[in-house]
């Protein structure tokens, strides 16, 4: 069995600001969504206006942040955050869902469509081929904040985590 490496989550601290894995990861997948729909844009000579890709993704990634994190709290807290309902915002305290930002960033497109007049399917076309990255990079970040392990094995690449 493989020994987890103990990766320390905080990259840097600067006074009380922290910048940690997890939230560079979460800034590298929009990054590479962002570039690889501009690039299929221009490759596939696609009549969309860049600044529309702009604006989009400004709404996804706000709909994923909100998504992922009022996900979190209804699926997996929710009597915390209905006694403490400001603890919603302290997202520095970790918390964040994957079924909640996949809603989040579905409603986000939905309304950034129709608020545009422009075609959902035409974008989240566009977007739907750089969620791996994205996936990708977040269990990256998983990995290094030693969360999500899945399930107990014994195979020998397995790995073995901190209690």
């Amino acid at each position: 069995m493989l020994t987890y490496p103990s990766i320390n989550p905080t990259i840097v601290t600067l006074g009380p600001l922290q910048i940690r894995w997890y939230g560079v990861m979460y800034i590298l997948g929009f990054l590479a969504s962002y570039l690889l729909v501009k690039y299929q844009i221009r490759k596939k000579r696609l009549d969309i206006d860049i600044k529309v890709v702009n604006d989009l993704f400004l709404f996804l990634i706000i709909g994923l942040i909100i998504g992922a994190r009022l996900g979190y709290a209804i699926f997996y807290n929710l009597p915390l955050y209905i006694s403490h309902p400001l603890k919603l915002f302290s997202i520095w305290e970790g918390g964040m869902s994957f079924h909640g930002g996949l809603i989040g960033i579905i409603l986000s497109g939905l309304i950034y469509a129709r608020t545009r007049k422009t075609d959902f399917w035409r974008l989240a076309d566009l977007v739907a081929v750089t969620v791996p990255i994205g996936l990708g990079l977040g269990r990256l970040g998983n990995f290094i904040n030693a969360e999500l392990y899945g399930r107990v094995t014994t195979v020998p690449w397995g790995m073995v985590f901190p209690s």
